[in-house]
């Protein structure tokens, strides 16, 4: 596949998204895709067969490429202490704390899984899985996306066997696809755009900010290729956000003044962009006693689950990106027509 057969991807979008609007991305013009990584082996069959028995036209079928870190107990004491606060106020026995769904990166089983049902398009984030594996997923005939942050991780995934390349700005909601530089080294779209486009040969994709005419338009004019949308979904019909984090966003876009998000890694362990909230603000967005991705989330959730039940959103990841004005409360197949009336 030299081109993708749309000019716009629907980004994929842990936690806020399932099949539906994969489904419905795809039969409406753009690239569906579907976000894999908390899916078990047979979660995942299912949302494939799913798809493939709702469309003909081609997915992308994304997967984080992250390694796994060794957890000490030390680091674990850590954790517990600079959330003890937390603990107590919402009775929480940290000792008890259920590990939940760890998010695991793209494996053998992952790859036997892409060999069978043979998606089109293959996305990972945080890099690119070991060489055996992308061998695995590129002898099928898919072509593989990859994000980048910085020109030096575009680079790198040209020369590692990248086929299409995102350029994943600041602005972005959600994770960092960051995997060779920190955080701190990275740069608005536009700006990561013209540098890439000057280096980078493979086809680029914009993403992060991007949400209506202006912004997809000014990012093909900087060089882009095709552009990836997420933000603009998460209003959707088809969205799975919780009704916390959807009233989050109605919230903000109304106070449009006063909307603000901010990069943290104290939900999961590393950096993402979401909606300011009382656990970011409190604890200055990062900070180095959170575990490493992906063993944070579990300590958190517990104080989620139970901040959630008083109807709070202060431990909520709310995801979100620097530019939610397009979200609506439309259907995905609305839109997709409103996106690309906007080409």
């Amino acid at each position: 596949m030299k081109n993708l057969p749309s000019k716009i991807i629907q980004a994929p979008m842990l936690g806020a998204q399932d099949s539906k609007m994969t489904i419905a991305a795809c039969e409406n013009g753009l690239i569906g895709s579907l976000a894999c990584s908390s899916l078990s082996p047979e979660e995942l069959c299912r949302e494939i067969e799913t798809i493939q028995r709702a469309t003909s036209k081609p997915f992308n079928l994304n997967f984080f490429a992250h390694q796994m870190p060794e957890i000490t107990a030390k680091q674990t004491a850590e954790q517990n202490k600079f959330l003890s606060p937390y603990f107590k106020e919402f009775s929480i026995n940290p000792d008890n704390i259920p590990e939940g769904v760890i998010r695991r990166p793209f494996g053998k089983k992952q790859a036997e899984i892409v060999e069978k049902y043979r998606p089109q398009i293959v996305s990972f984030h945080f890099g690119l899985p070991d060489k055996n594996l992308l061998d695995a997923v590129k002898n099928t005939g898919a072509v593989v996306i990859s994000s980048a942050t910085t020109l030096q991780e575009a680079v790198f995934l040209e020369e590692h066997g990248a086929d299409f390349i995102i350029a994943q700005g600041l602005e972005a909601g959600g994770h960092r696809g960051n995997f060779l530089s920190k955080v701190e080294e990275q740069v608005g779209l536009f700006a990561l755009l013209n540098s890439m486009r000057k280096v980078i040969k493979k086809p680029i994709i914009a993403a992060g900010g991007i949400a209506d005419k202006a912004s997809i338009q000014a990012a093909f004019t900087l060089g882009a290729d095709y552009v990836q949308i997420g933000t603009a979904f998460l209003l959707c019909t088809e969205s799975k956000i919780s009704p916390i984090h959807r009233r989050e966003i109605q919230k903000n876009i109304a106070d449009k003044a006063n909307f603000s998000t901010a990069l943290t890694n104290l939900f999961s362990g590393k950096p993402a962009r979401g909606i300011i909230n009382r656990f970011m603000r409190e604890n200055n967005f990062i900070s180095d006693k959170i575990l490493p991705f992906p063993y944070a989330a579990s300590a958190n959730n517990a104080i989620k689950k139970e901040a959630e039940k008083l109807n709070k959103e202060d431990f909520s990841s709310l995801w979100c990106g620097q530019n939610p004005f397009n979200c609506q409360e439309i259907s995905t197949a609305e839109m997709a027509k409103l996106l690309l009336s906007y080409l």
